[in-house]
């Protein structure tokens, strides 16, 4: 078991079943795909505002406040394959996916770039839980 399993496995109490087990399944389908993204994670940027959410991407980015992003604008940004593999990846439908990439992915990126600056790195996945440990209970 990996060092993102054990964490994921302590946020869903060690079941998988816990309210917040879908959330961290998703979180962890997100980290994936970023890590996986061809190019990574400025690619993934780079896309996201190619499809129409520069203004939103670049506030994620940036080291001000994040604007919020609706599930079906990353859809269309993204496209169906990309949605279709974090749900995939999740374990879940396609709406619950949606509803929660809105809430997640913003605070994925944030989380990425924390200077500002789009690096090529991959992320973090168990610094990356710790710093979502509140949304994650929200979700």
């Amino acid at each position: 078991m990996g060092l993102l399993d054990s964490v994921l496995s302590a946020v869903e109490g060690g079941n998988g079943q816990g309210g917040q087990g879908g959330q961290a399944a998703l979180l962890q389908a997100v980290v994936a795909q970023v890590n996986n993204y061809p190019g990574g994670l400025p690619a993934l940027v780079e896309k996201l505002r190619q499809g129409g959410l520069a203004e939103v991407v670049e506030s994620w980015v940036g080291t001000g406040s994040n604007q919020p992003v609706s599930g079906e604008q990353l859809q269309s940004a993204l496209g169906d394959d990309t949605i279709d593999n974090i749900a995939q990846s999740a374990g879940q439908d396609r709406s619950t996916v949606l509803a929660g990439l809105g809430q997640l992915l913003p605070h994925v990126v944030d989380h990425a770039t924390p200077d500002g600056n789009v690096n090529s790195g991959g992320l973090d996945a168990s610094a990356l839980l710790g710093s979502l440990s509140g949304l994650l209970g929200r979700l």
